[in-house]
């Protein structure tokens, strides 16, 4: 197998997973000669169908709204870019951490999370619905592109970073109650351990810090162009304000596309550098000397600062109460979600509006089967794609063109 050497290539450092060490596959495969197991997961998600699908789903915007705004497939890859310099700066293996933040969208609904909201409403006497389990359900069984298998049959270290990218799921007591996990998950975990009760891989960690880089600096990109956000809020903003004020004392007057460009530059750059220092200081801490080291540590090792924690905590709930919930975009969800709720219901009702081969064997499923299949169809669709079944299936026009 190649070794991946090359220009500005450094070992790996030992507590990073190593593709000679994975775990496995759920189904047993023969080694690439030519790719690593954790090029090869990232290949297999680049050429899916679910991969595709990303590029007309809702981040914020619904993407007839503006060629500009973002999408999941673009999200995504703004998250590999900023996951990747993550890995590369404590030497851990790219290729993996870069897997985990191209699939860790796919389970997203059209329409992000007004769809979630409204097909975890129509599932909840039938397991709910989750788009983290969503995913997971994607790349293990309804992927369907080899002869051998149903999903992707992604490596062991894969599956655990999509599913424990935010942290262990095993304790699920909060609060002096118990918080049952996805069915989805509990099935999967069943039949190929994940070891639900600890942390992820740092790779998968710095995915995870990843996303929340990316979605905290390109959602104010967008609301900024769609109007939503004006600067002079964002000068009292947490974390954007100091940003805002130190550029207009370098470059008085720039105008508003570069100072939009300038400000999500700077953001990006000023909370990866800090997850960059908090991690070297926890690295440090714990002296790790193997990837299970990292799992059993008890915490996060990638993160932010207490103090940069802080502030990006109050900038989502800035940017919640500012953008999410702002009433442009409130109303456009929700209309969204009644259209998703419109989809399944007549789906449910009438499964043979569904493509033949996702109706064939309809009437020998349980009716909780039945609710996971329409619902596994739904969150499957891009945007348009539910607006024009919509339209089909109502023979009238959304109210979303």
């Amino acid at each position: 197998m190649l070794d991946g050497l090359g220009f500005g290539y450094q070992p790996r450092a030992p507590f990073a997973c190593d593709p000679k060490d994975t775990r496995g596959r759920l189904f047993e495969q023969a080694e690439s000669p030519t790719r690593t197991a954790f090029q090869r997961d990232r290949d297999r998600i680049i050429h899916s169908t679910a991969f595709r699908r990303l590029k007309h789903k809702t981040q914020v915007f619904i993407s007839h709204e503006g060629d500009h705004y973002r999408t999941r497939l673009t999200h995504t890859i703004e998250v590999s870019q900023i996951a990747r310099s993550i890995a590369r700066a404590f030497r851990l293996d790219e290729d993996l951490a870069e897997a985990i933040a191209l699939v860790h969208d796919f389970g997203h609904t059209p329409f992000s999370h007004a769809g979630e909201r409204a097909l975890d409403a129509c599932m909840k006497d039938s397991g709910g619905f989750d788009h983290n389990a969503q995913s997971l359900r994607i790349v293990t069984k309804l992927e369907r592109r080899y002869a051998e298998f149903d999903g992707l049959n992604l490596s062991w270290e894969t599956l655990e970073g999509l599913v424990k990218h935010n942290g262990p799921l095993a304790d699920t007591t909060r609060a002096g109650l118990v918080h049952a996990l996805p069915q989805p998950i509990l099935d999967f975990n069943a039949v190929f351990p994940l070891d639900l009760q600890t942390h992820a891989s740092l790779e998968a960690q710095a995915a995870a810090l990843a996303d929340d880089i990316a979605y905290d600096t390109h959602d104010i990109d967008d609301g900024l162009r769609a109007g939503i956000l004006e600067f002079d809020a964002l000068r009292a903003a947490p974390l954007t304000g100091g940003i805002i004020m130190e550029i207009e004392r370098q470059y008085p007057g720039l105008e508003r596309t570069r100072m939009i460009a300038e400000l999500g530059r700077r953001q990006i750059t000023m909370m990866v550098e800090d997850v960059i220092q908090e991690t070297s200081t926890r690295l440090n801490t714990l002296r790790p000397v193997s990837a299970d080291d990292i799992r059993n540590a008890g915490h996060a090792i990638v993160a932010f600062s207490p103090e940069m924690a802080a502030t990006e905590k109050a900038l989502k709930a800035f940017l919640y109460k500012s953008l999410y919930r702002h009433p442009d975009v409130m109303a456009t969800m929700d209309t969204a979600a009644l259209l998703v709720a419109a989809l399944f219901d007549h789906y449910v009702a009438h499964p043979s509006a569904m493509p033949d081969d996702w109706h064939a064997g309809y009437d020998q499923l349980s009716e909780t089967q039945k609710k996971r299949q329409v619902a596994d169809f739904i969150a499957g669709m891009t945007d348009q794609f539910a607006i024009r079944e919509h339209e089909r299936l109502f023979d009238r026009k959304s109210e979303l063109r």
